[in-house]
């Protein structure tokens, strides 16, 4: 049985080692100066960690805080208005037995299964159509409505609120919102910010959608931004330890927002273990 058990913990280690590979490797390159990019071991550090964040600091007046306050501003706000449009919608649509609500399902369903890539440029003759392409606008508004995100949070509301819960509360004199608000929403947080997570993560690492609406690079988050210095980067290749620092730079938030919200998951587990 335990030679068994090696098995899936031995794919699970190479997987892992699969993924940090890359991230290994820019931890490392982002430390050496243009002449020890190529010129050192791969995985040998060099000495110019602080001179290229200086340098990417400095570049274009600062260009790149600007584009990190964007993708903050897409990424924070898409990701919390889609997990409130989520949260409701998942709670009605897992609690309230209304006309055609299996068909909306289906449809969310459906809603799933069509990659992003095939709406960006339907989404952009319609935003340009109303005026509102090349604004923040046209990265925010369609990131709100997340069809696997209102089925992940039909899925835990249903598991997670009793309807005998909502039923107290209706005797109780309490309205539809005021449940919502003061009963749904805080036995769902667990749940609420798994949805958060993956969908800031989704918004922060997007790369088409802002790059076809967009024209300004004063509104570019950091994908599009530092695609842009890849492309000079051709003819200035000094560029290179610039993108590779300001990825790394890039990275840091999502740990830090992982790090600082893996404790409700881990409330919750140990809730459920009491109860049970």
């Amino acid at each position: 049985m335990k030679r068994i058990g090696l098995v899936p913990t031995t794919i699970l280690v190479l997987g892992a080692l699969y993924c940090l590979f890359p991230v290994s490797w820019v931890v490392v390159a982002a430390t050496k100066t243009p002449g020890e990019l190529f010129s050192t071991a791969t995985f040998s550090f060099g000495s110019g960690l602080f001179s290229n964040l200086a340098d990417l600091f400095a570049y274009r007046d600062g260009v790149f805080w600007l584009w990190m306050v964007n993708t903050i501003l897409y990424a924070g706000g898409g990701a919390l208005l889609s997990t409130l449009v989520s949260a409701a919608a998942g709670f009605a649509l897992a609690k309230y037995r209304f006309p055609g609500r299996n068909a909306v399902f289906n449809v969310l369903i459906g809603g799933i299964l069509v990659p992003g890539v095939v709406l960006a440029m339907p989404q952009y003759l319609l935003f340009s159509k109303i005026g509102l392409a090349d604004t923040y606008w046209s990265v925010l508004l369609p990131q709100i409505l997340h069809p696997y995100s209102i089925y992940l949070a039909r899925v835990y509301s249903q598991a997670a609120i009793p309807d005998s819960l909502l039923e107290a509360g209706r005797l109780d004199g309490a309205s539809e919102w005021l449940l919502l608000r003061r009963v749904a929403l805080p036995m769902m947080v667990p749940g609420l910010v798994t949805i958060f997570l993956f969908q800031f993560v989704a918004i922060w690492n997007n790369f088409l959608l802002p790059f076809i609406m967009l024209g300004d690079d004063g509104k570019f988050p950091l994908t599009v931004g530092l695609y842009t210095m890849l492309a000079a980067g051709a003819n200035q290749p000094s560029l290179y330890n610039l993108i590779i620092t300001g990825t790394l730079v890039a990275l840091v938030p999502l740990i830090a927002l992982f790090l600082t919200m893996q404790r409700y998951w881990r409330t919750d587990l140990s809730s459920g273990a009491v109860k049970s």
